[in-house]
């Protein structure tokens, strides 16, 4: 080096002194590099997926963790995905897993699903914060899982619905589901399916006539509501719909006509009652109209001395037909006395 600097300064013109400081200075800046990256670039070069030393610092410079970034390149490429530095770190300036995206690429690769990488980091970053990852998405259109419905977080062990003739059903069930890598981002969660699948059960049983159709053939309603395409616009694909258990409850239609029988005498009761109310105060007017007519009669009673006596001053009543009729009064009270006692006893 000493001998082409001073080779070099010889040529040039230039002080010898001022050749061997850019050289020092390059050196020193060569070291540095050669202590922060160069474990990382041999890493990288030995193992088939060599990166630049400029890319090495501007990733250093961006904030980016080099080794991170690294050694997920030389894992997917290893594993046959061509990925380049700044792929990886886009998405790790984005707020992405770098890590899980690699893996689900590979998954992906080794299930034969096609997954490409610009998908990978759509599904990591709408995972971000939900306490999935796109690796599990991965896994999951591998290896279907299982979906309780309801859901025994939410507090309900079974779904209820009514048949046609009034008796309750309780049915628990179980949807296999793979994802969706397709419709994953932007489609709706397990909480949808779960409430898909809990409507579709309670149409069916409550389309039943009885509640034996459902006890006899439970599989109807996973066939009735697996036929309806719950899985629209979801993040999943239904693969099956099992019918775990199916219990009966109460009679809710029995419980109903009786309160609608209780109802209907509370009705009747109240009308008897208006009827007897308003029966009362026909007999009490007519009770009232029977004293009037007596104080009709007695008033005309009055009257009769008054004739008498005008009869007798007019001389149309003589003495002997007012004593016979005095004397048909007294035989008509007489009469009437004798009757009385007889009805007495």
């Amino acid at each position: 080096m000493m001998t082409h600097s001073i080779l070099f300064a010889a040529l040039t013109g230039t002080p010898a002194v001022v050749v061997y400081a850019i050289a020092g200075f390059i050196l020193f800046i060569a070291a540095i590099l050669l202590l922060n990256f160069g474990m990382i670039w041999v890493r990288a070069w030995s193992s088939g997926a060599p990166v630049g030393i400029m890319e090495l610092v501007a990733l250093r410079l961006r904030r980016v963790p080099v080794g991170q970034v690294v050694d997920a390149r030389i894992t997917a490429v290893k594993s046959g995905i061509p990925l380049d530095i700044d792929q990886l770190s886009t998405h790790y300036l984005a707020g992405g897993s770098v890590d899980g995206v690699v893996h689900a690429l590979i998954a992906a690769q080794k299930a034969s699903i096609t997954l490409v990488f610009d998908r990978a980091c759509a599904i990591d970053l709408a995972t971000k914060g939900t306490g999935k990852t796109v690796l599990e998405a991965v896994k999951t259109s591998v290896n279907p899982k299982v979906i309780d419905c309801p859901n025994p977080s939410s507090g309900k062990t079974t779904i209820d619905a009514v048949a046609k003739d009034g008796i309750v059903v309780k049915s628990r069930a179980r949807v296999t589901v793979r994802t969706n890598l397709d419709r994953f981002v932007g489609g709706a969660t397990e909480e949808t399916i779960v409430a898909r699948v809990g409507e579709g059960i309670v149409t069916t049983i409550g389309s039943a006539q009885t509640y034996k159709d459902v006890l006899e053939n439970p599989d109807s309603i996973s066939k009735t509501v697996l036929g309806k395409a719950l899985d629209a616009n979801t993040a999943f694909e239904i693969l099956s719909i099992d019918i775990a258990d199916v219990d009966l409850g109460e009679n809710v239609g029995a419980k109903l006509q009786a309160e609608q029988a209780e109802a209907n005498k509370l009705i009747a009761q109240a009308q008897a009652e208006v009827r007897r109310a308003a029966a009362v105060a026909t007999e009490q007017e007519m009770i009232a109209r029977v004293a009037e007519m007596r104080a009709r009669v007695v008033e005309a009673e009055a009257q009769v001395p008054l004739a008498m006596a005008e009869a007798f001053r007019s001389g149309n009543l003589g003495v002997m037909d007012y004593y016979r009729m005095r004397n048909i009064q007294a035989d008509t009270e007489m009469r009437d006395n004798i009757a009385g006692e007889k009805d007495s006893e």
